[in-house]
């Protein structure tokens, strides 16, 4: 079989590649950047580099694949979130219809059944939506939930204010560690049994504000960090002056608010996984304490 991934070798791209090269499968994986072509090529696989934007460099990269991973790569240096990755969204629609490939594998978002008010979420709703229109093509669009990975973010707060917090935390968070999503990708990817399009939302915890901040505070000698829930202008302003751009500010707290009023998971609620592997618990020991006192 041809793979073709997307991603470059990110959290999830790179352990998936490993994955389907051990399998004996040909793989290709798409970077942006020239230097990563040697690593790639170190796994075993054949780098294609170039814009992910770039529908005909796209469609070239997709010839022959029999199955393709899918993600829309984070730009942070964006104006017009939703309309960046409906740019990249787009490109993958031409490159599918002109190789007629038949197995698609998405990493979409918890949230992405929304469509609107979700921040960066919104774009994967509209991935998601675009992939449902192409007859014969079979899609499985994975929803992980809140990266774990995304609470390294709080480490400068704690060191700084002795705090942790976001515009949400009241309520339970659903958690999930990338290297669970990477294992639920691989096995959609070797399997390839599913038809038409279905959903698996991917978690491995559910915690409260509180209890991150206890755990992570825990992990780093400070257990009695408190969470703070801020204010959504607090939020946004806590970014810009971390110096997110106003777009990427803004879009984050808007995800918070989806967040908060449980919007966001809502569906997940009524669909929940088998939870992943790496509890918070792991990742406060293992990553963020280790990263905290580097």
């Amino acid at each position: 079989m041809h793979y073709v991934i997307t991603g470059s070798l990110g959290n999830t791209g790179k352990p998936i590649t490993e994955g389907l090269v051990k399998a004996g499968h040909t793989v290709t994986v798409i970077t942006s950047k020239q230097e990563t072509a040697a690593k790639i090529e170190t796994l075993g696989a054949t780098a294609a580099v170039g814009d992910l934007a770039d529908a005909a460099f796209v469609t070239t990269a997709f010839a022959n694949a029999d199955a393709v991973y899918l993600m829309i790569p984070p730009k942070f240096d964006t104006t017009d979130w939703r309309g960046d990755q409906n740019r990249i969204s787009d490109s993958y629609m031409a490159a599918i219809r002109a190789n007629d490939i038949r197995f698609a594998v998405v990493l979409s978002s918890i949230g992405a059944h929304k469509g609107q008010l979700t921040g960066p979420i919104d774009g994967l709703y509209d991935l998601e939506q675009k992939l449902q229109a192409i007859a014969g093509l079979n899609v499985k669009a994975l929803r992980p939930s809140y990266f774990m990975q995304n609470l390294h973010a709080m480490a400068g707060m704690v060191k700084g204010m002795g705090i942790m917090g976001s515009n949400f935390g009241d309520d339970q968070v659903v958690l999930v560690h990338t290297s669970d999503i990477a294992a639920v990708a691989l096995d959609e990817l070797l399997r390839l049994d599913f038809t038409r399009f279905q959903v698996r939302y991917i978690a491995g915890d559910e915690k409260t504000g509180a209890e991150i901040a206890r755990i992570l505070g825990s992990a780093v000698g400070k257990p009695e960090t408190p969470w703070i829930v801020f204010s959504d202008e607090q939020n946004t302003q806590g970014m810009l002056q971390a110096g997110l751009s106003e777009e990427i500010a803004t879009k984050y707290t808007e995800m918070g608010v989806a967040i908060r009023d449980g919007s966001m998971q809502a569906d997940y609620m009524n669909n929940r996984p088998t939870p992943g592997k790496v509890k918070l618990v792991d990742f406060a020991k293992n990553e963020f304490a280790p990263a905290y006192q580097a």
